[in-house]
């Protein structure tokens, strides 16, 4: 089974129409190797059914001329499930557009924030490390120290905490 109908960009159910249904149950159907083994397992069965004498002796032609119709029909099973499988492709793509197109947008607006509040705090630094009037360079270095520290002891933590 197929994890597509999980996605939340892919139409499902009531929204598809009946032909999208059928394709996807004959695509889900005759792509699989349950419906290999039942078609090896029939014909297995026809041969030797037949092969003793049944209703379709040896060359048979009836078994040839049932194949012959599958074989016709197969090609425009093989389109119609490749279509499907086209437009599942396009729904999933134009879902993860418009998903980008958001992320692009929070990206950039997380950016400028982020960078609103890193000047931010370079003026706060410089607000608390700044000289006041009256006071030493003495005062004013073990400012800029602690502030310093802090800001190691953040960065370390936010290092911690990455994944």
């Amino acid at each position: 089974m197929n994890r597509w109908r999980k996605h939340p960009g892919v139409r499902t159910g009531d929204q598809l129409t009946r032909g999208e249904r059928a394709a996807d149950h004959v695509r889900n159907g005759m792509g699989s190797w349950p419906f290999v083994l039942f078609f090896l397992a029939t014909m297995a069965v026809w041969a030797a059914y037949n092969g003793r004498g049944g209703f379709d002796p040896y060359p048979f032609i009836l078994l040839n001329l049932f194949l012959s119709m599958i074989a016709g029909l197969q090609g425009a099973i093989l389109l119609i499930s490749a279509k499907r499988a086209d437009s599942i492709s396009s729904e999933v793509a134009l879902h993860t557009l418009s998903n980008t197109a958001k992320l692009q947008d929070l990206i950039e607006a997380n950016t400028v924030l982020t960078e609103t509040v890193a000047q931010l705090a370079s003026e706060m630094h410089e607000h608390i490390c700044r000289p006041h009037p009256g006071q030493g360079n003495a005062r004013r270095s073990s400012t800029r120290e602690k502030a310093s520290a802090l800001a190691d002891a953040a960065a370390r933590r936010s290092e911690e905490a990455r994944p």
